[in-house]
């Protein structure tokens, strides 16, 4: 106690013992003036003590930067609850909490203490935002993706007392903050393309240029998405998120790749030809069935990328390629090859091996001839990553080119590495036209967050080495 608050809390006692001696409170036993004392020294001390606070510094960063949640001025070693609620852009509600007893100073820190309870476990400094989880009574099946990625998310984090599910019952609120979540650096530029025929967004970093830059490749969920390349961008690199399937603006039928090799190329060159673009320092990344896209755009199109980044994806396509453009049959011709688990869900494992796809429509993998990285999560349930980096690593070796691959591979990973401390999605909803169907991407929280947290820094870390 502090010389002040010592010399107020004497002034307290003194009064109440003249109380006593003028007999104004007559009788007072010993135990009875004890108790009085007590009851008013506590009702002071309740008075001066600050409000229970919740901090997060920053308030508004990137997805990938880390924040620092702290909670002060509560009692010692008392049980809390820290949640975090945010809406996605369809209006569904996401929520994550964590258990936590306050330290004897009063306080609880996410970056320093372990959660005991909740959406996660541990010391885990961003658990509240990789644990999201839809709230009960959601649609089935939702995956959190961002789609205007010049809006960020806004995340209200409360601080609850006792140990609470927020779900269940919302608990005393204690303390509230607000952060914002970006995918887009001030300064920023997104640009839509549609130029020779080229379907995509173009992310620009800040200032003149030139840039060094990505050509950034999705899988069959098909149409635009921009939230990577927003994030390649505020990392300072130019980039170019290209839609090539599913997309309305992109020619035929939805259901069908209908753009080849040419259109890939074009879409390079569209990147390598721009003023704020360092020609000579163009990569290219692929999730997915982006994958093949990859491999393809770096073997059979003439042009010569910088590096290749490949995420849980194949060598090769199951579909057939019916003309010399690259144009693949209509998706749903394929869906006998396709595998369902007993609720229905469906996962290209099986159909993704390297021992059954297609020999015309597998890439050349010894013709590669820049640094490639390829990124597994082991518990990938939707394709057979470990077995194409099995082959790609296998066939480069063979070539005398092991010095081109890199693998990073993490256990308990599933299928979507994507920027940190998203949330995985075990299973989503993949379409629902001719009819709703669901699919396998595997992953299990913490390890597929750590995945996700530690391949984008040597992501980065081999992009910087390769483009730089």
């Amino acid at each position: 106690m502090g010389y002040i608050t010592m010399f107020r809390a004497h002034v307290i006692e003194t009064k109440i013992r003249q109380f006593v001696l003028m007999k104004m409170v007559p009788c007072v036993s010993a135990h009875r003036y004890m108790a009085c004392l007590q009851q008013t020294l506590a009702k002071w001390m309740s008075s001066t003590r600050p409000a229970p606070r919740l901090t997060a510094t920053p308030v508004r960063a990137l997805i990938d930067e880390q924040i620092s949640i702290k909670g002060s001025f509560l009692p010692p070693h008392c049980p809390v609850t820290v949640c975090a609620r945010m809406h996605c852009e369809d209006g569904d509600l996401w929520e994550s909490y964590a258990h936590f007893k306050t330290n004897a100073d009063g306080t609880v820190n996410l970056t320093r203490d372990h959660s005991i309870g909740g959406t996660y476990l541990g010391c885990e400094p961003m658990g509240l935002f990789w644990s999201l989880q839809s709230a009960p009574g959601a649609r089935e099946g939702l995956r959190l993706r961002k789609k205007n990625v010049e809006v960020p998310y806004v995340v209200l984090l409360s601080l609850l007392e006792g140990h609470v599910s927020p779900s269940v019952s919302q608990g005393t609120e204690l303390a509230a903050v607000t952060a914002e979540r970006s995918y887009m650096a001030p300064g920023v530029q997104r640009i839509e393309i549609r130029k020779n025929s080229v379907i995509g967004t173009l992310f620009l970093p800040p200032g003149p240029g030139p840039f060094p830059a990505m050509l950034d490749l999705w899988g069959m969920g098909g149409g635009l998405v921009e939230y990577r390349s927003a994030m390649f961008a505020s990392k300072g690199y130019a980039s170019l998120s290209l839609a090539y399937f599913g997309h309305k603006d992109l020619p035929g039928p939805q259901n069908r790749v209908n753009v080849g090799d040419s259109y890939f190329k074009a879409a390079f060159q569209l990147l390598q030809d721009h003023h704020k673009v360092c020609a000579d320092k163009v990569g290219v990344i692929g999730l997915s069935f982006g994958v093949y896209v990859t491999l393809r755009i770096a073997t059979r199109t003439g042009v010569k990328p910088s590096c290749l980044i490949c995420i849980n994806g194949p060598v090769g396509s199951s579909l057939s390629l019916p003309d010399g453009d690259g144009v693949t049959e209509d998706l749903e011709d394929n869906t006998l090859s396709w595998t369902y688990d007993d609720q229905g869900r469906v996962t290209f494992k099986v159909v993704s091996l390297p021992a059954l796809l297609l020999p015309e429509n597998k890439v050349k993998v010894e013709d590669i001839e820049c640094p490639l990285m390829y990124i597994e999560g082991k518990d990938d349930q939707n394709s057979a990553s470990k077995e194409n980096a099995d082959m790609i690593e296998e066939t480069l070796k063979a070539a005398g080119k092991s010095h081109l691959f890199t693998r990073l591979s993490y256990p308990g990973a599933g299928h979507l590495i994507e920027p940190p401390y998203a949330p995985n999605a075990r299973m989503s909803l993949w379409r629902v036209k001719p009819e709703k169907l669901f699919v396998q991407w595997g992953g299990h929280p913490a390890p597929h967050a750590a995945a996700q947290e530690d391949s984008w820094k040597k992501m980065l870390a081999f992009m910087e080495n390769h483009l730089r």
